[in-house]
């Protein structure tokens, strides 16, 4: 596509555009749009541009950005144009986040704003309210399946309480990210209820057939994402006598993205929360967005060209905004949703480090680190201007998506070494401590995910409960050790709420006949603030919680843990250890040597075979964690059993 083509078609589209719109002073948004518009027109052809209502679709387009422009607050557009000055804002190490249901955080969106002092007494300054939006009561998929997308859900509170719970997060310096649910709609959205009464335009927001035909040939090549309970990808509706696409739940109606007027919706609502003031949107099922029979169905192109032509969109409306791409998916195609340019995220600038998480996991089981270190090497690079999401626990199961290929180049066989794994966090295996469930068991393949909380994973739970005061203190040390990890690993470390307590299982969740069929519902905990107290008196919560505001502290002020690609993995030679330099990407020979010891035993290290890279003052040399000076003989280093050194010499110097 010639520029010269994009730039006459944007004259025109600006000719056409409403008399409102042309008679605001909208200075800054056709400075980016012109910026912008030939990669825009660009994508939005090759997704649309056999379509005879292209060039209408197209001034709508434009149309709903500048509309959304218009209603941007004055505070929100300054927050934009310091960002685009300093556009690498969010690769410090500065940031470190939450992810929290607002019910069992807080109760409401009110309790949330009640408790911003607890974020900021912890260290917490990226906060992740999950879904709020509308939901159907007993068909919410813990909020993801959305049926009004432009208002709050009345349990979590209204719009003018979400726009006050994000002016004093940002009087705090503390940041907002809110979900949208952009692969699919609750049956009873609005969209949903038209498509039923017959109403062609909307039938055709989905993916809706006549018959079997269709969704018979999409089935042989698409895998079932709960195949216990949602078994299929197509349900039968009744009221229309057709079968919809519903990859996910059979209340989850599968929205088609071949239809432009999908897109522009879609935009608009993103928009829409970037206007309530989300600092970052983060795009759920965002793998799903293009379907095409003999496939998976799942990381298709056009799924990627659809975020790219979602990012450029948003850049020019509210260029402040982070996109999240929540795509759990294997990891040579996680990096892609980045996007493909060599420096600029030109899709999603953060996205969830999910083969870091479950890799993490393995090391914990097997007290060794030969996958860990083996999936890292064979994980693609990112991009400069993007960063990880590293999380040791989140509000869904735990997949254990390692490539095969890495499994045998550990030395395990890829499906024992996944049985083995399940067996010890479902505590079926005998000396396992874990406290986990089996989820999302697929008799068919074999697979087999894994719910519970991290206190519960890690033996926590159990060893309370026989009041063994080693197990107790072996688990604090785990939870520390893999906190320790996303901290200093590089990318934006995100706690999950409850897990700086050492939150163990919550078991009423089988009460709820609504929840009792999903055990995800085991790890989404209802916080009780009386207990949040013993942080200041319980020995193991405040072991936990101390060791958590600490690590945060100290990461915010070491400049080698921001994210510039400034890490080397190192190969030490022991197995059980995962090593790696930070370097400071702004001064010469600043750097810190992170150690970590996965073994219920000391471990050793000889510094000189990590070559010059590890050159330090030995007299000087102190783990910035704790300010101790490690056990060293000669340039032998030993690592205490699940223990982390974060190491320098440079507070000496």
């Amino acid at each position: 596509m010639y520029e010269q083509v994009s730039h006459s078609l944007l004259n025109h589209i600006l000719d056409q555009l409403e008399p409102e719109i042309r008679r605001r002073d909208l200075r800054h948004f056709y400075t980016r749009l012109g910026a912008n518009f030939y990669a825009i027109h660009t994508l939005f052809h090759q997704l649309y541009g056999d379509r005879d209502d292209f060039k209408q679709q197209m001034v709508r387009l434009v149309e709903v950005m500048a509309g959304q422009y218009i209603h941007r607050s004055a505070t929100l557009r300054d927050v934009d144009i310091a960002r685009e000055q300093n556009h690498n804002w969010f690769l410090s190490q500065e940031w470190v986040g939450m992810a929290l249901y607002t019910d069992g955080f807080a109760g409401d969106i009110n309790g949330i704003l009640s408790r911003a002092s607890y974020f900021q007494e912890l260290g917490i300054n990226l906060v992740h309210v999950m879904p709020i939006l509308r939901c159907p009561e007993g068909a919410s998929d813990g909020g993801y399946a959305v049926s009004d997308f432009r208002n709050v859900d009345k349990r979590a509170g209204t719009l003018e309480d979400l726009r006050n719970l994000a002016r004093e997060l940002r009087k705090r310096k503390i940041l907002l990210t809110l979900d949208v649910v952009v692969n699919h709609t609750s049956d009873e959205h609005e969209w949903a209820r038209l498509a039923r009464s017959g109403e062609q335009n909307y039938q055709d927001y989905y993916y809706i057939f006549n018959n079997r035909d269709v969704p018979d040939m999409f089935e042989e090549t698409m895998p079932e994402i709960f195949p216990e309970t949602a078994p299929g990808n197509f349900t039968y509706d009744e009221t229309m006598g057709k079968w919809v696409m519903t990859v996910f739940n059979n209340y989850q109606w599968d929205l088609n993205y071949n239809n432009p007027a999908v897109f522009i919706e879609m935009l608009d609502i993103i928009l829409f929360w970037a206007n309530q003031g989300a600092d970052i949107i983060r795009l759920d099922a965002v793998a799903f967005l293009w379907k095409k029979i003999g496939t998976t169905c799942q990381n298709e192109r056009e799924a990627h060209l659809i975020l790219q032509l979602m990012k450029d969109c948003c850049q020019v409306t509210a260029p402040g905004v982070l996109f999240i791409a929540e795509a759990i998916v294997a990891p040579v195609e996680i990096i892609k949703y980045f996007g493909e340019d060599a420096v600029i995220a030109k899709e999603c600038e953060i996205a969830y480090n999910a083969t870091f998480m479950a890799l993490m996991w393995d090391a914990v089981a097997t007290k060794n680190a030969r996958l860990l270190n083996q999936g890292i090497r064979s994980l693609p690079n990112k991009l400069n201007r993007a960063t990880w999401l590293n999380y040791v626990r989140c509000h869904d199961d735990i997949g254990l998506g390692f490539d095969d290929t890495d499994i045998v180049q550990a030395g395990y066989d890829p499906q024992p070494h996944r049985r083995f794994l399940v067996d010890w966090y479902t505590g079926a295996y005998a000396d396992s401590p874990a406290r986990g469930q089996p989820f999302g068991v697929n008799d068919k393949t074999g697979d087999t995910r894994i719910s519970g909380s991290l206190a519960s994973l890690v033996g926590l739970e159990a060893a309370l409960e026989t009041d063994d005061p080693d197990a107790i203190q072996r688990s604090v040390n785990l939870i520390l050790l893999l906190h320790s990890l996303t901290m200093s690993f590089g990318g934006i470390p995100l706690l999950y709420y409850g897990d700086e307590l050492g939150t163990i299982n919550n078991y009423d969740y089988t009460n709820d006949t609504s929840k009792a069929n999903d055990n995800r519902w085991i790890h989404r905990p209802r916080i009780d603030w009386e207990m949040t107290e013993l942080r200041y008196s319980h020995n193991t919560i405040q072991q936990i919680f101390n060791g958590l505001q600490k690590m945060i502290a100290i990461r915010k002020t070491l400049p080698a843990f921001a994210d510039y690609n400034n890490r080397e993995l190192l190969d030490t030679g022991n197995p059980h250890l995962f090593t790696f330099m930070r370097n400071n990407p702004f001064i010469i020979n600043d750097k810190v040597l992170v150690v970590n010891n996965f073994d219920s035993s000391p471990q050793s290290l000889t510094l000189s075979d990590l070559g010059p890279r590890a050159s330090f003052n030995y007299a000087q040399l102190r783990d910035l964690y704790s300010g101790e000076s490690p056990r060293l003989f000669k340039d032998q280093l030993v690592i205490p059993p699940q223990r982390f050194y974060w190491l320098s010499d440079r507070s000496c110097s």
